[in-house]
């Protein structure tokens, strides 16, 4: 057997960066570009107001205060989209909304808030310091500069950056196409016959929909029979994809199939078994360019498997240079009877008490109860130890979604 981090090791070693595809940038939101993007303008394009208030020349309102004010004439109003043009004299005065530009021959910019209306004029009651309230042209971007570089993903604010700049399409790599297979002859899909001996076939869907979560492509191959021809026409098919991604069928009983099958089609294996439960029989290789992942059948062995080795494949296909789930530090808030010669993953949820991150197990552990997938914040990273954990002991945890552990609190509050 192979240990974790070597197996991860050589799954990336043989993983190529795809190609790239220009696109839109609405459609690249956690894509990560291929292109340096540099600023077409400066941002601001102008001087602008921060405030609403009145723009002036500071000389004339200089240790202004409530008690002593300066006395300024208003000439005209700069409201955003229609800039004030003429110029601003010796006493005089503009009133500017937020995002104004500032007229010629200003330099700061009086809230309302320290001012009072006299009549045509206002009375300024605090001078606010030269350039007050004035964003200047270019002080975030300036043009020609680099503003987000290839390699960067892309967020929110990334995508209102490109549509200030004026980047209406971007170049990001692409995203890989992962034909997806489940095997046996137990397997039935959704809209099949159910009887007795047979299993309705989840992991064609929740690894499909573990393929989308990271940002690919899944191709669904259907079931294949524990038959070496159906299982090789299926795969055959499947090579039109980026990936070929099984489940079931690698491990060393008679109807284990897959694993001969991929030799039958020039598999290369780089590994086969992982030191790790769930997920021990696993088989990783390539079939020409194509990277090959035979998992294992059992639906949360299958889906943690993915995790550890399929995920960071298919992020760094499209890019991205984070490739595995974040780690945090809890403590065992029972205690955990695993005594075993390899690594044991642990389904479990997190909650907080008295401000200290606390694990507990999602119950049974089984490599085929879903159930405890459905309800884990994570994967508790167990060592091999000759004793069980006690509750109280310091132990690592993979988060499995980017939005979880959330507390109903506010910070706040």
């Amino acid at each position: 057997m192979i240990e974790i981090g070597e197996a991860q090791q050589k799954v990336l070693e043989e993983i190529p960066v795809l190609g790239r595809e220009r696109i839109h940038i609405l459609e690249a939101l956690g894509r990560v570009l291929s292109q340096d993007v540099p600023a077409k303008r400066d941002v601001p394009a102008a001087d602008n107001s921060a405030m609403d208030g009145y723009c002036c020349r500071h000389e004339d309102i200089a240790g202004a205060k409530s008690s002593n004010p300066a006395r300024l004439k208003v000439i005209g109003d700069s409201p955003a989209g229609w800039p004030f043009t003429g110029a601003v004299g010796p006493g005089e005065a503009v009133r500017i909304m937020t995002g104004g530009i500032v007229p010629a021959g200003v330099d700061t910019v009086v809230m309302v808030e320290n001012t009072q209306k006299d009549g045509d004029d206002i009375l300024c009651l605090k001078d606010p310091g030269k350039g007050a309230h004035i964003r200047l042209r270019g002080e975030d971007v300036k043009t020609g500069e680099v503003v987000l570089s290839a390699g960067e993903m892309i967020r929110p604010p990334e995508v209102g950056m490109l549509a200030t700049l004026g980047h209406a399409y971007v170049y990001v790599y692409q995203r890989p196409v992962v034909a997806v297979l489940s095997t046996g002859d137990e397997l039935v899909d959704l809209d099949e016959p159910f009887s007795d001996g047979k299993v309705v076939c989840s992991n064609t869907y929740s690894l499909a929909a573990q393929v989308m979560d990271c940002g690919a492509i899944p191709l669904s191959l259907g079931i294949a029979t524990d038959d070496e021809s159906d299982q090789r026409a299926r795969i055959s098919e499947g090579l039109r994809a980026d990936v070929i991604l099984t489940s079931g069928g690698v491990s060393v009983g008679k109807y284990d199939l897959v694993k001969d099958t991929f030799s039958q089609l020039g598999m290369r294996v780089k590994f086969w078994k992982v030191a790790m439960k769930p997920g021990k029989p696993l088989v990783f290789g390539t079939i020409g360019n194509k990277p090959v992942f035979g998992l294992p059948g059992n639906p949360t062995s299958a889906m943690i498997s993915f995790e550890q080795f399929v995920r960071p494949a298919l992020l760094k296909m499209m890019g991205h240079t984070n490739l595995y789930r974040p780690l945090v530090e809890a403590f065992l808030a029972q205690d955990v009877d695993i005594v075993s010669n390899r690594p044991h993953l642990v389904r479990c949820k997190l909650f907080e008490r008295d401000g200290i991150m606390m694990a507990v197990t999602t119950g049974n552990q089984s490599s085929g109860a879903l159930r405890s997938m459905v309800l884990a914040d994570g994967l508790m990273l167990v060592p091999p130890q000759d004793r069980p954990f006690a509750a109280g002991e310091r132990v690592r945890v993979q988060l499995l979604h980017t939005n979880s552990p959330l507390s109903p609190h506010s910070p706040y509050d």
